[in-house]
């Protein structure tokens, strides 16, 4: 990429015409000819911008965006108002103050704005124009801080809240700092202004949520929503009460590492036979087997925040009552993982259940309920540990309430199970999660559990048992019986 000089203006004409370079902007020329001319512009956006605009500030909304908006236009602040087009990209400049301390040097000479100073210059009202408005709006500002509490917290916005304030006067933007000082106040509960953000407005209320979870769960609730019913009743055997509980323990602890063989398992539920050498492991398998094989727990669900906060607290209490040092019964302080998957944060964790809930309460099917209702617990993970069989407990418990039958999730099964998982939390695909379960409440109810021999053997017969990685590679899958 390169400008024009009188020198070369004669050269230039003639390789346009030879298509040896391509006009990218007013005197910006390149010699890359190849591919989308609109592809070349986007990955030169940067130098172009500085060559045009030396020493500009990145500003406005594209100060938080660092990329063109919807309709192509970057908006910078600098020493001239001017408008140029590139093929795809619009540069939309401002007269403008230029880089302040804090501003942060970016690509080829420019600056992108400090977070303050993107607030307060955001907080400025915008003239009617044609296509995306230079500044974000007051809701998606709300949006913004709300979001930087959540991930910052208070120290950070109340340091960004301080240095507005020092830029006000030097910006001229002594109102906007006004207006971004009670935004703050209001979400931090020292002030009262009206917020537009349903966000931010939670916060302010002291019950804030994870927005991008709910954005999640609302893609599941809307996926959920379109299934067609399919009811599944439970055979409702008597002599089934012992052993479909059992099972649906052992492979709950199986699937997050509490690894048993199933005969040992068997007689430390039915025997009271706990392995010296692993006490709290053997009290897992009990403590879950405690809650799913009693009928009456597994056909509480919840109809309220209240109940829901109950119950989860409850049942955990009993799962991991062998487990001090993992605070049995009460919700996590600090935050968690998984892998590349970071849970929601602990101050979030009942807004984000609560409204969780209010999705939960519209879904009338059982295998709907079930599905949403594992995959809330499961991505909010309110629990320093036993979020995974809390999830599935509760998932159960939905099922058993409405007289379907439960879902199991057997060993072989648990790397289809967590994929599903992963990838409806990490990107919003929620068929692979919805289809897994969907086969493993065909599996449950395939199966007969009225004896322990009997249903052993169907799930040997059917490769339950076998471990995931090496099923895989021998091309092993879970079948249903016969």
């Amino acid at each position: 990429m390169f400008r024009t000089t009188p020198e070369l203006a004669p050269r230039i004409s003639r390789d346009l015409k030879a298509g040896r370079v391509r006009r990218l902007a007013p005197g910006v020329y390149t010699t890359d000819v190849d591919g989308p001319v609109e592809a070349v512009a986007l990955r030169l956006l940067w130098p172009i911008a500085a060559l045009i605009f030396p020493g500009a500030v990145i500003a406005d909304r594209t100060a938080f965006e660092a990329r063109p908006s919807a309709d192509g236009s970057v908006f910078l602040a600098a020493n001239v108002e001017r408008d140029v087009r590139l093929p795809g990209v619009h540069l939309r400049a401002r007269k403008g103050v230029g880089p302040l301390e804090g501003d942060m040097p970016f690509l080829d000479g420019l600056f992108l704005s400090s977070r303050p100073r993107a607030y307060l210059e955001n907080m400025a009202q915008s003239r009617a124009r044609k296509g995306v408005a230079r500044r974000l709006s007051r809701r998606e500002l709300e949006d913004k801080l709300e979001r930087d509490l959540a991930d910052r917290g208070e120290a950070y916005v109340q340091s960004l809240r301080d240095d507005a304030r020092k830029l006000a006067p030097t910006l001229g933007l002594e109102p906007e700092r006004e207006r971004l000082d009670a935004l703050i106040g209001t979400l931090l509960g020292t002030r009262s202004a009206p917020l537009e953000s349903a966000a931010a407005a939670a916060r302010a209320a002291g019950r804030p949520y994870d927005p991008r979870r709910l954005e999640l769960l609302s893609t599941l609730h809307r996926d959920l929503l379109a299934l067609a019913p399919a009811h599944r009743p439970d055979p409702g055997r008597s002599d089934e009460s012992r052993y479909l509980p059992f099972f649906e323990a052992y492979f709950s602890n199986f699937i997050e590492g509490t690894e048993f063989e199933v005969d040992e398992a068997e007689a430390i539920v039915f025997e009271g036979l706990v392995p010296r050498d692993r006490p709290a492991d053997a009290h897992d398998i009990l403590g879950t087997f405690r809650v799913v094989s009693d009928r009456a727990e597994m056909a509480r669900t919840p109809r309220t925040f209240e109940q829901l906060l109950a119950l989860l607290r409850a049942r955990h209490a009993i799962l991991m009552e062998a487990r001090t040092d993992r605070s049995p019964g009460a919700f996590k302080t600090a935050a968690n993982r998984a892998g590349d998957t970071i849970f929601v944060a602990p101050e979030l964790v009942q807004g984000t259940l609560a409204r969780g809930l209010e999705l939960h309460r519209v879904l009338s099917d059982p295998f709907q309920r079930a599905v949403f209702m594992m995959f809330l617990v499961s991505e909010v993970h309110p629990f320093v540990d036993g979020n995974g069989r809390v999830a599935r407990i509760m998932m159960n418990a939905e099922l058993v309430a409405a007289g379907e039958r439960r879902i199991i999730v057997p060993t072989i099964f648990r790397s289809n199970y967590l994929t599903g998982l992963k990838a409806l939390s990490q990107n919003g695909v929620t068929q692979t999660l919805i289809r897994s379960l969907d086969f493993l409440q065909r599996y449950t109810l395939a199966l007969d559990f009225s004896s322990y021999e009997g249903a052993r053997r169907q799930l040997q017969e059917t490769h339950a048992f076998r471990d995931p990685s090496q099923a895989d590679a021998e091309g092993v899958r879970l079948r249903l019986p016969g």
